[in-house]
């Protein structure tokens, strides 16, 4: 990515947080080829804490491209911030709601503009005790049948100390160390033109969710789990899904 086609928000947006990423971290960056190139394509990150986000998103711009993220609608309706995060390319998705198809349509808008979309398809943070991912929600697979963009799988260790989701504990020692990996995009080909019935899309999600979390094991050795599972929430739906 040319840094000179940042344009000022953006540059700002790295001005204020590489700095603070390359002191607060010792980093393990492996893979960073799957996601070079000028195309669309889909990165599905596990979620292990809500420091994350800003790791992955150093690992995607030192590896050339922009990140733009998910965030929900009514963050952007907040006055100077959502009109930031505008600049910033990132994406505003409505949830739960008839202007859910609206966001899809701007999912769809990036991916064709050579974006570099992150979904975490897990939607929140894992529930599973030890941290490693569970079942996700379809909106990856949505967006994949929609478009072809690949869906390139990644794997973070180590953002949970920076802060840990269980303890709700900050760790703030610098050079704190992280491990970003990104495997080859997940093959999808045997879903290619599908109707994107629910059984399908669960079952696509349940591929790159192996995936990711086959990744993840790769960093952190052992044998990993099945994909843990949500206790059932009777007549309620998955927001998301």
């Amino acid at each position: 990515m040319a840094r000179r086609r940042l344009g000022f928000w953006r540059r700002l947006a790295v001005v204020l947080v590489k700095p603070l990423m390359t002191v607060w971290t010792r980093r393990t960056w492996r893979g960073m080829e799957h996601l070079r190139g000028d195309g669309g394509v889909i990165l599905v990150p596990n979620h292990i804490s809500h420091a994350d986000p800003l790791v992955v998103a150093h690992y995607i711009y030192d590896a050339g491209r922009w990140p733009r993220f998910l965030g929900k609608a009514s963050v952007f309706r907040v006055p100077v911030v959502g009109w930031i995060l505008h600049r910033c390319q990132q994406i505003p998705v409505e949830r739960g709601t008839v202007e859910a198809v609206k966001s899809l349509d701007k999912l769809v808008a990036a991916l064709d503009e050579g974006g570099a979309v992150v979904i975490y398809p897990e939607g929140t943070t894992t529930r599973e005790p030890d941290l490693w991912p569970m079942k996700g929600k379809t909106g990856a697979a949505r967006l994949a049948l929609a478009t072809g963009a690949p869906v390139v799988p990644i794997a973070m260790v180590g953002p949970e100390r920076m802060f840990d989701p269980r303890t709700a504990r900050f760790g703030l020692r610098p050079r704190t160390p992280v491990t970003v990996i990104a495997g080859p995009p997940v093959d999808l080909s045997p879903w290619a033109g599908a109707t994107p019935t629910r059984p399908i899309l669960e079952e696509m999600t349940d591929t790159i969710m192996l995936r990711i979390r086959d990744l993840v094991a790769e960093i952190r050795g052992g044998t990993p789990p099945p994909l843990w599972q949500r206790p059932a929430r009777t007549g309620i739906r998955e927001a998301g899904e």
